[in-house]
């Protein structure tokens, strides 16, 4: 069979990455070609445009890459012609997604979205575009199960992938080995989780390092991710701090953590399953901020505390997100006892909602099953 696999986020290629593993163990001759990052292109896919040329964080930003945003949706149409698939697959990425869904319902081709668009915080409007276009809809959150029955639209929920993802975690188990690998000092770790796209490298990260400056008591780590060069992560650091900068090991980096300072996103969730007491950073640009807040209809802004339905960890969104607050937080998860184990059994419950490992195998064994109807 022929798959076409449209993933626009980091997060995309991970999950796209294991479950393109698990459609070769179904189909060892599977075709892939596919918008997604190295990790996807280690698997195997053909990659037309890698993630690196497709994310762009806020609508300030949308707005200001339009030409090369249209450009990219004229590309993949042609190319989807082109390679004629027996399916395409969507993961998250909706602005970009629902687009191409809609050409692909024109041209009779099969589709499933793997890692539903966040419809149920704001744009619930598209989940009629959804119903129409998209063959298979395949959740990965405990809640969307419910929200999608709602519209009278059946979908399966597989599990989160991030559990896959993190059942690969390889590394010393001894955090002295890993200070000692990358040469760091006997002091306890705190992770440093900017973000992954320039614009909210940006905005964390200066807030975090001035924070981790006041800290000398622990060696601050940045878990960098490889689109960035070190010295662009550097120019964000005050001169007298010195903050190590490890690449491809960002869940290594949490879990020989005491602590992180997160920037909201996929990142929460992950550090929440690896177990590392952390604090929700989020800022964004004035304008995309205000137009976010006016849009989104949720209590929350972490996934942590999304699924969970009540605050498990702190956000510090926007203006609350300075030096001073993000300290005061840093030493509530630090050092009172009580705090750290009440978020132990809150990521203990958390864990249990999130429906265990197997997201990949059981949306691979969907997706097989459907092109044999």
């Amino acid at each position: 069979m022929k798959y076409y696999i449209i993933a626009g986020e980091a997060s995309g290629d991970l999950h796209g990455s294991n479950l393109i593993k698990e459609i070769r163990k179904k189909d060892p001759g599977a075709e892939i070609r596919a918008w997604g990052g190295d990790l996807m292109k280690n698997e195997g896919a053909v990659l037309v445009k890698h993630i690196n040329e497709l994310a762009f964080m806020g609508f300030v930003e949308v707005i200001k890459n339009i030409r090369t945003i249209f450009s990219n949706i004229r590309t993949c149409k042609n190319d989807i012609l082109s390679f004629k698939p027996d399916v395409v697959i969507f993961i998250d990425y909706p602005g970009f997604n629902l687009r191409i869904a809609e050409f692909c319902k024109q041209n009779n081709l099969r589709t499933v979205y793997y890692i539903s668009p966040q419809v149920w915080a704001w744009h619930k409007s598209r989940v009629k575009k959804i119903r129409r276009d998209i063959d298979k809809m395949l959740v990965i959150l405990p809640f969307e199960k419910e929200f999608y029955k709602k519209y009278n639209y059946e979908v399966d929920f597989v599990g989160h992938p991030l559990l896959d993802a993190l059942k690969q975690l390889t590394g010393e188990k001894d955090v002295a080995l890993f200070r000692e690998r990358h040469q760091l000092p006997e002091k306890k770790i705190i992770a440093l989780l900017p973000g992954s796209r320039k614009q909210e490298i940006a905005s964390m990260l200066p807030v975090m390092a001035r924070t981790a400056s006041l800290f000398p008591q622990y060696q601050f780590v940045i878990a960098a991710t490889n689109a960035h060069t070190a010295e662009y992560y550097k120019s964000f650091i005050p001169g007298n701090t010195h903050i190590p900068i490890i690449y491809g090991e960002t869940y290594s980096v949490i879990q020989h953590a005491d602590a992180a300072l997160v920037t909201s996103g996929t990142a929460t969730l992950e550090t929440a399953l690896i177990g590392t007491p952390q604090a929700v950073c989020y800022k964004a640009g004035f304008f995309s901020y205000h137009i976010a807040k006016w849009l989104v209809d949720l209590d929350f802004i972490s996934l942590v505390n999304l699924i969970m339905g009540k605050e498990v960890v702190k956000e510090l969104i926007q203006n609350d997100l300075n030096v001073k607050q993000l300290s005061a937080e840093l030493v509530r998860i630090t050092e009172n006892k009580e705090v750290r184990q009440e978020l132990a059994e809150n990521y203990k419950i958390l864990r249990e909602k999130s429906g265990g490992s197997g997201a990949s195998e059981n949306a691979a064994h969907i997706i097989c099953s459907f092109l044999k109807e």
